[in-house]
């Protein structure tokens, strides 16, 4: 949308009625829909949805994530006025994305929400869009690859964290962000042998087959090193994303519930994330950006940032399939 378009509109976050091109509102002003997409319901002819789902029930130590929906797309407004950098393509202008909104449940009825967050990322899929979603904690990521497997079957899953996730855990029933991934493998919703874990610097006594680059690996043998490995493993099949913001060091991200030391650069993950072009990308989220924790709010710019190049990379894809 042209400068001059948008003055003459109230604030197109509700008001645009072409969903492609670039934003041009004040970012201090206006409603924070995730890079001034428009916020709707209506999937009719759209590509990809931008979902939040501030989620924070199943942490092992600090709440706050159910704020990094509404803080990654305060920080989001940064960024809607140029091209994406580095990459020869532009996904505002040759895709159609909206913001679908933020999950609804019932904060008191935890059982539940697994199933709901499975059918809401369900009804986006089979509208035939994709889904980059705004955590929230990372147990979120396991009922959303479970629509996702129903779609394409067992995924493999490019994992970027600090922690496996794969602590041993058969009660389905339990939710907990500790445990998303070995749920995941364990019942089938990934397949083990293409999928990689990027950053890791905790311990985990059986990755279950799982790739496994920890975060010294990243610092020693460089960033083409660790994309050709992972471009290598995951192939040409179906694959997710998923991002925990701890990846990071916490020089860079402080605002997260478990922060560990040693972390990825911010320079290490915007290199290797817009490196992984190639891949079949079929969805992707962004997780544990937790406010309360960083009064600067440079994690949620980082989350922003890592959300808009998951959107890049979708759109890298979907332009090959």
């Amino acid at each position: 949308m042209a400068l001059e378009d948008a003055k003459t509109q109230v604030d197109t976050a509700f008001t645009r009625k072409d969903r492609r091109g670039l934003a041009f509102e004040n970012a201090f002003g206006g409603a924070t829909s995730f890079l001034r997409r428009t916020y709707t319901k209506d999937l009719s002819g759209v590509d990809l949805a931008v979902t939040g789902v501030p989620f924070d029930q199943a942490v092992t130590h600090r709440t706050g994530t159910r704020f990094g929906p509404r803080a990654i797309r305060e920080a989001s407004c940064l960024q809607p006025y140029d091209p994406p950098f580095g990459w020869p393509t532009n996904p505002l202008e040759e895709m159609s994305i909206v913001d679908y909104g933020d999950l609804a449940f019932d904060y008191a009825k935890t059982s539940e929400f697994p199933d709901t967050l499975t059918n809401h990322i369900r009804t986006i899929l089979a509208a035939g869009a994709g889904t980059v979603t705004l955590g929230g904690d990372h147990y979120i990521t396991f009922p959303i690859l479970r629509a996702y497997a129903e779609k394409f079957g067992p995924l493999g899953v490019i994992h970027f964290d600090a922690h496996s996730d794969l602590w041993a855990d058969d009660d389905l029933t339990r939710i907990d962000h500790g445990t998303m991934m070995y749920k995941a493998v364990k019942t089938g919703l990934v397949d083990p042998k293409r999928s990689v874990q990027i950053g890791i610097r905790t311990v985990t006594d059986d990755y279950l087959g799982v790739n496994v680059i920890d975060a010294r690996e990243v610092h020693e043998k460089g960033c083409d090193w660790v994309v050709a490995k992972a471009k290598e493993i995951v192939g040409a099949g179906a694959t997710y994303v998923t991002f925990d913001i701890d990846a990071l060091d916490p020089a860079f991200a402080p605002g997260t519930g478990t922060p560990v030391w040693g972390g990825l650069a911010s320079w290490q993950a915007a290199a290797m994330l817009r490196d992984l072009a190639g891949i079949n990308m079929v969805g992707g989220d962004v997780v544990e950006v937790s406010p309360p924790y960083d009064i600067t709010g440079a994690t949620a710019i980082a989350g922003a940032h890592v959300a808009y190049e998951l959107i890049c990379l979708y759109h890298w894809a979907k332009t090959r399939r």
